[in-house]
C-alpha cells in the first residue's frame, strides 16, 4: 500500500513537472511571438476597408490615455462632446497627466512597464524610440492588419510613410500634420508671433521694433511709462520657459528668433549652423544689453507655463516672443476687461536686411504622436477607436460636438450655436469644460481636415493669426533628423543640448560683451569636442532622405 502510494506520488510529481515545463515553453513562445488575441467575429480584418469596425462593438469600455503635458487641464466625460462620443462608441477615457516633471513621470512608467493604453507625446521626445525599442508599444499597422483594415482608409499615406520605421512598422500617428501639398491648398498660418500689449504699444508711439536699437528703445519707453500693472511690476519682455533638456533651451530664443531673422537652414544644399550666425549673435547680444538695462525681469528665467499664463492674463508683459495659441485663453480674459488691453502681433526682430520672417508652420511630423501600449487589454477596440477618431466622422464629432446641441447646419454649413460661439470667444476654459469641442481633445486632430469646419476667428485671436499669413514656410524636411538618443551620436547631441541650456541664460546675464563672447566660444569649443561635425553629417543625410520622402 505504501509502495503504491509512493509510486503514485512520484508519478504525479513527474506529471506536474512536465506540465510546468510545457506551460513554460508555451508562455515563452507567446512572449517571443508577441501573439495578439484572436479578432472577434465583428472585426473586418481582411475585409471591406470601407467598413467602420468600431460600429460593430459599442459595449462600454474604458481606456487609460497618457498625455505628456502637465498643463493639460481637461477631463473626459464632463463636457457635452466627450459624453456624446462615449454614448456613440461606448468608449470612456481616463486621462493620465503628470503632476510635475513630464520626463520623470514617463521614464518611470517606461522603466516599470506601466504605460497606460494610449500614449501621446511630442514626436521629438526621446521616449518615443525608447518605447519602440523596448517593445512596449504595438505597431499600428500590425493591429490594423489583424483587427481593422478601415485604419488604412482613414490614415494619410504621407503620414504613415513618414512614421514608418526601419522594421517596416508604424508605431505612432500624428496630430496637426501638414504635407507640402496642404500648403498649396490652404492659407496655412504659424503659431510663432511677436506680441505687444496694444494700449501700451500705441501709447509709446507704435515704434518700429525690428532693429536692435528700436527694440531696446521700445522696451525702455514701456517700462518708463508703465512701471506697474495693477500694482505689480511690468515685465518688459516675455519668453517661453527656459529648460535644461529636450528640444530647446528656450523656444523663443532659438527657433522663434532664428525664423524672425530669416536665417536659412541650408546654403548651397548643405545644412547650415543657425547658432554660430552673425545675425543671431547680434540679437542675443541685444537681449544681453536689455538685461544690463534692467529690461529682463528675473521672472522670465524661472517661470513655467502656469506662471506665465497667470501673468499674461494680468497683462503684465509689454512684449512677448511667444506662441499665439498658448495665450488664447488669457487673451479672451483681457479682451473682456478691455479690448485695448490685449496683445497684438507686430513686426518683431529682423535681420540687418530687414527681410520678412520665415515662420514655421506645421509639417508632416505634426505636433504630437499617439501610440498604443502593449498593456492595453483590448487592442482590437483600441485600434478601432483610434480609426474612428482619425476618420472624417470622428474628426467632425470631436471638433463640432453633437449636432443640434453645439451646432446646427445652416445653408448646408455646420454653424456653432450663438451661445456656444460666444463662450468660445470669451472664456476658453469654461468652453472646454461645458462643450469640449473645437479641439479641446486635440490628441489626433487633423488640422487640414478641420479647416472645412473652422468658425471665422474673431478678436482678439484673429489679428495675431492673420498676421502670420504669407510669412509661414514649410520646414518638415528638417524634422526627425537627430540621431537616436541611445546611439553615440545621440548621446553626444544630448550633451551639447544640455551645455547650450546652461550657456544661453548665462550669456543673457553676462555683465559685458566680453563675458558673453567667452561663454559662447566655450560652448562652440565644447560642441566641437563632442562630435558636432559628425552629428551635422548625420543630419545632412537625414534631410536628403526626408526630401525624397516628401517629394521635394
Amino acid at each position: 500500500m505504501n509502495n503504491n502510494l509512493k509510486r503514485f506520488t512520484s508519478l504525479a510529481l513527474i506529471i506536474v513537472l512536465m506540465m510546468s515545463v510545457f506551460a513554460g515553453c508555451s508562455n515563452n513562445a507567446n512572449e517571443a511571438t508577441n501573439e495578439l488575441p484572436e479578432a472577434t467575429s465583428s472585426s473586418n480584418a481582411g475585409g471591406d476597408q470601407f467598413e467602420e469596425s468600431w460600429k460593430n462593438n459599442t459595449d462600454p469600455i474604458t481606456f487609460s490615455w497618457y498625455l505628456n503635458f502637465s498643463w493639460f487641464p481637461n477631463k473626459w466625460g464632463t463636457d457635452l462632446t466627450s459624453q456624446y462620443i462615449t454614448d456613440k462608441t461606448g468608449v470612456n477615457i481616463d486621462f493620465v497627466v503628470p503632476a510635475g516633471n513630464e520626463n520623470e513621470k514617463l521614464n518611470t512608467m517606461i522603466a516599470s512597464d506601466t504605460l497606460p493604453d494610449f500614449v501621446t507625446l511630442g514626436w521629438w521626445e526621446g521616449a518615443v524610440d525608447t518605447m519602440i525599442e523596448g517593445d512596449l508599444v504595438y505597431g499600428l499597422d500590425e493591429l490594423a492588419d489583424k483587427y481593422d483594415t478601415y485604419f488604412y482608409q482613414v490614415a494619410d499615406d504621407g503620414r504613415l510613410s513618414w512614421y514608418t520605421k526601419e522594421d517596416g512598422h508604424v508605431y505612432g500617428y500624428p496630430n496637426a500634420s501638414f504635407s507640402p501639398q496642404d500648403y498649396d491648398k490652404y492659407d496655412v498660418t504659424s503659431n510663432q508671433t511677436f506680441l505687444v500689449r496694444k494700449d501700451m504699444y500705441e501709447a509709446i508711439g507704435s515704434p518700429d521694433m525690428r532693429t536692435p536699437e528700436g527694440f531696446l528703445s521700445a522696451l525702455e519707453k514701456a517700462q518708463e511709462m508703465f512701471p506697474e500693472v495693477n500694482g505689480q511690476p511690468l515685465i518688459p519682455l516675455g519668453l517661453h520657459e527656459f529648460g535644461t533638456t529636450g528640444q530647446y533651451a528656450n523656444y523663443s530664443l532659438e527657433d522663434f528668433l532664428k525664423n524672425f531673422l530669416a536665417i536659412s537652414r541650408e546654403e548651397n544644399g548643405l545644412y547650415t549652423d543657425r547658432t554660430d550666425n552673425d545675425e543671431y549673435i547680434t540679437w542675443l547680444k541685444t537681449f544681453r544689453e536689455a538685461n544690463e538695462k534692467g529690461l529682463l525681469a528675473t521672472d522670465i528665467f524661472i517661470d513655467k507655463r502656469p506662471q506665465m499664463e497667470e501673468k499674461i492674463a494680468q497683462g503684465r508683459y509689454f512684449a512677448m516672443l511667444y506662441q499665439r495659441s498658448d495665450c488664447a485663453a488669457q487673451q479672451n480674459i483681457l479682451y473682456a476687461n478691455d479690448p485695448d488691453g490685449v496683445y497684438i502681433a507686430v513686426d518683431g526682430p529682423a535681420n540687418s536686411k530687414m527681410e520678412d520672417p520665415t515662420l514655421a508652420g506645421q509639417g508632416i511630423a505634426g505636433w504630437t504622436i499617439t501610440l498604443i501600449s502593449k498593456n492595453v487589454e483590448d487592442p482590437e477596440r483600441a485600434i478601432q477607436f483610434m480609426s474612428y477618431l482619425m476618420s472624417e466622422e470622428g474628426q467632425k464629432d470631436m471638433y463640432l460636438g453633437p449636432e443640434g446641441v453645439t451646432y446646427d447646419v445652416v445653408d448646408e454649413v455646420p454653424t456653432l450655436k450663438p451661445e456656444v460661439l460666444e463662450l468660445l470667444n470669451t472664456d476658453r476654459s469654461a468652453f472646454d469644460k461645458k462643450y469640449g469641442s473645437i479641439s479641446t481633445f486635440w490628441m489626433l486632430m487633423d488640422n487640414p481636415m478641420l479647416m472645412q469646419w473652422e468658425p471665422e476667428p474673431s478678436d482678439p485671436l484673429a489679428q495675431p493669426m492673420n498676421w502670420t499669413k504669407g510669412k509661414t514656410v514649410y520646414f518638415a524636411q528638417y524634422d526627425n533628423i537627430d540621431p537616436l538618443p541611445d546611439t553615440d551620436l545621440g548621446i553626444s547631441l544630448d550633451k551639447i543640448k544640455r551645455k547650450w541650456s546652461e550657456a544661453l541664460p548665462k550669456m543673457l546675464l553676462a555683465e559685458n560683451e566680453a563675458e558673453f563672447d567667452k561663454i559662447f566660444n566655450a560652448f562652440l569649443e565644447y560642441r566641437e569636442e563632442n562630435g558636432y561635425k559628425d552629428i551635422v553629417e548625420y543630419q545632412q543625410q537625414k534631410i536628403e532622405e526626408n526630401k525624397e520622402r516628401l517629394g521635394m
